[in-house]
């Protein structure tokens, strides 16, 4: 069974920095693109940012300038630099990866931006 091991998040002032980590348990050779939602209270599950298995990313509108995504290896794993972290960035962040047109879902990392 295919798993998402997640780590990361954590708990920080407005402007801080986090750092999350994702990474696919099997050795696949066609992801087409791993990145993180966010699912806040009672809310919808956004996206944030992806990284295409051509390179490019995509962020959401309000992480851009902010959130750096990145596949630092050949392997399937993800990295998501958070800076400048606002309270309005505070949810449960799940990580995701899509292969053959499944997608595939984490248990999700808590994030929380308070002062």
């Amino acid at each position: 069974q295919v798993q998402l091991v997640e780590s990361g998040g954590g708990s920080v002032q407005p402007g801080g920095s986090l750092r999350l980590h994702c990474a696919v348990s099997d050795h696949f050779t066609d992801v087409k693109f791993m990145g993180w939602y966010r699912q806040a209270p009672g809310e919808q599950r956004d996206l944030v940012a992806i990284v295409i298995d051509d390179g490019s990313t995509r962020y959401s509108d309000s992480v851009k300038g902010r959130f750096a995504i990145s596949r630092p290896s050949a392997r399937n794993e993800a990295l998501m630099e958070m800076n400048n972290l606002q309270p309005e960035d505070t949810g449960v962040y799940v990580c995701t990866f899509r292969r053959l047109g499944v997608d595939y879902w984490g248990q999700g990392t808590q994030v929380i931006v308070s002062s």
